[in-house]
């Protein structure tokens, strides 16, 4: 299997992972959520989860692949205020959990990137 193969499915297994960690540990993600947001932080936590499952599945299926590569990419973007969040939460943490927090921000450009590219790769084109 090429690279250009496994890169959807890394990426679905990506979101994926991240799906179920968000039914499996959600009071770490509650307490990244903006609190401007309307309703409960739980309840973003779940529908984010939800979401991840689903872009994971559409990302995997050739048929909505460029579709769901293209919504993961926007979801990317989404989430960044709340990566922001974590990152200013944890400023007075110690040095490592600071760093992680931190250092989460630039890596959104490169999943982005990531998602664009397998939208990009001509699979889910009509």
């Amino acid at each position: 299997m090429s690279r250009s193969e496994r890169s959807p499915l890394l990426l679905a297994g990506l979101l994926a992972t991240a799906g179920v960690t968000h039914f499996a540990a959600p009071r770490s993600y509650d307490a990244t959520i903006p609190s401007g947001l309307p309703g409960s932080p739980r309840a973003w936590t779940y529908a984010s989860g939800v979401v991840e499952l689903a872009l994971a599945a559409g990302v995997v299926l050739p048929r909505t692949r460029r579709t769901a590569a293209l919504a993961t990419a926007a979801f990317f973007v989404g989430v960044f205020p709340a990566n922001v969040k974590m990152a200013l939460d944890w400023r007075h943490r110690a040095a490592p959990q600071k760093a992680a927090a931190f250092g989460r921000l630039p890596l959104q450009v490169p999943l982005v990137l990531w998602a664009r590219s397998v939208a990009g790769s001509g699979e889910g084109r009509s």
